[in-house]
């Protein structure tokens, strides 16, 4: 980690330097953020966030689902969308402290998608909320709040993905077709059927790479973000040279920020193999590792199972099961960012209100198995399989009273239950073979329980007498203090 106040040294454009990258300590420290999926892809608020791609998308339903009810698309486009995105309501204030009652560290907009459309004042487009729309500077006014109650502000950036995304649009009569809205609908090329593949010989060309860096640079300088989250195409080869010099710009500038790097640093995030190992935080979308990774990472997911921004018809997770995740994942060394999908209007659906909140109350007894905690010996016990990879957060089974996660901190282990025990809880790592003796552990105690716990040390494990009531609701942290 280094040493406190040390900044570290200027970096260049190639992978050598960017692998003397520190992740700051404020990011391992806080576990826990907001991320934000709000645009104007939430108007139709049908299908995802995917809706101005796939709404070109011959025989999709969102083609289907527009063409009935918009029209055709030479006549209602996803342009038409903007006049309705109107942030009428949107208050960055009281987002702000939502944001903080959820016991969340760090929040993290997103400045464009996809579809084209910055968030924020860029000087680089006339396709921006500041000058349609909402006609303000959506990102600039929630960075400005969030600071204020004393949050990271972050952003991403997912405009390398806008070279292709509507390409549908120019396979039928459509206003994709028109150049004079090219400034949103971008490039529209056609994707190449090996898209996945970072070395594909079909790609954005030196003028959208170039394009990219600006706006990329230009977000850097005015919001000074200290999370910088990118999506996936930035792996595209065609990128490759650009990445790296804005990885050192980033990282470069943001050692101006403040004196320490661990409370003003600064981290890139990255799927697949966009940066080697080592020169930014790597981040697995909707998925979560299966035993401790060496390297700090990240879990992105969604409090809803079929969408990241507001749709109609969400499928939401439960605060038991997020939750769960959570402590899972920190026991594994890693951060949850937690998606949310506010409505056109600004508003935040009341649904995912109550869930920030009910993992705030959770996080404001039970924190001191989270905050600047680092992993143990093991990330845990216990019979429920967590799958590795992508899109495996909806795959695993509902954790039990067996499944039991490690983490460290304030001088102490913490396990943590993530259900409640119908009995005795027996911690199998802490039995009398382990490096974990009972004359060396000074005191358990359950967090949210006030009286003492009886407890004793056999060789099937550690075995903890829980109360006959559960102090609070969803996942259940001992405290174990040693000498």
């Amino acid at each position: 980690m280094g040493q406190p106040n040390q900044q570290m040294h200027p970096f260049e454009p190639t992978w050598e330097s960017l692998k003397g990258f520190r992740v700051p300590k404020w990011y391992e420290d806080a576990k826990f953020g907001i991320f934000i999926h709000w645009g104007v892809y939430a108007v139709p608020a049908f299908g995802n966030e995917w809706y101005p791609r796939n709404m070109y998308q011959q025989g999709s339903p969102e083609f289907e689902h527009h063409l009935t009810t918009y029209g055709p698309h030479s006549e209602f486009g996803y342009k038409d969308f903007i006049p309705q995105f109107t942030a009428a309501n949107y208050d960055p204030a009281e987002w702000a402290k939502l944001f903080k009652e959820s016991g969340a560290k760090f929040v993290v907009p997103v400045a464009e998608h996809h579809d084209g459309f910055p968030m924020y004042d860029s000087n680089f487009s006339d396709w921006t909320a500041v000058k349609m729309g909402p006609k303000r500077d959506l990102i600039g006014a929630l960075a400005k709040a969030v600071r204020a109650e004393e949050l990271i502000f972050g952003l991403s950036s997912h405009r390398a993905e806008n070279w292709y995304f509507y390409d549908g649009g120019r396979k039928f009569p459509s206003d994709v077709r028109d150049d004079q809205y090219r400034g949103l609908y971008g490039p529209a090329e056609p994707v190449p059927p090996d898209l996945g593949n970072p070395n594909s010989a079909v790609g954005p060309d030196k003028s959208f790479v170039a394009n990219w860096y600006s706006r990329t640079t230009e977000l850097v300088d005015k919001y000074h973000p200290q999370l910088f989250w990118f999506d996936w195409c930035i792996e595209h080869d065609a990128f490759k040279e650009a990445l790296q010099q804005f990885a050192a710009y980033y990282y470069n500038q943001a050692q101006g920020w403040g004196s320490d790097w661990d409370e003003n640093g600064a981290a890139i995030n990255y799927k697949h193999k966009a940066f080697p190992e080592g020169a930014a935080v790597f981040d697995v979308e909707r998925g979560q590792m299966a035993g401790i990774r060496p390297y700090f990472w990240q879990n992105d997911t969604s409090v809803s199972k079929n969408s990241w921004c507001y749709v109609k018809n969400q499928d939401y997770k439960t605060p038991t099961s997020i939750i769960g995740d959570l402590v899972d994942i920190v026991s594994k060394n890693g951060a949850l960012l937690l998606n949310i999908g506010p409505r056109p209007d600004g508003t935040i659906p009341e649904a995912e209100q109550e869930i920030l909140r009910a993992i705030g109350s959770w996080l404001a007894v039970n924190g001191g198995a989270i905050y600047n905690t680092r992993p143990w010996q093991k990330y845990g016990e216990g019979p429920t399989e967590v799958s590795e990879g992508t899109f495996t957060d909806t795959k695993r089974e509902n954790f039990t009273s067996q499944d039991i996660r490690f983490t460290s901190g304030d001088k102490a282990l913490y396990a943590t239950c993530l259900a409640w025990p119908e009995t005795e809880v027996i911690i199998k790592s802490l039995g009398s073979d382990s490096e974990v003796q009972a004359d060396m552990i000074t005191d358990i105690q359950l967090l949210g329980h006030a009286g003492k716990l009886e407890w004793s040390q056999a060789a099937d494990g550690l075995h903890i007498q829980p109360p006959a009531q559960a102090p609070n609701e969803h996942a259940y942290a001992f405290k174990i203090r040693m000498k």
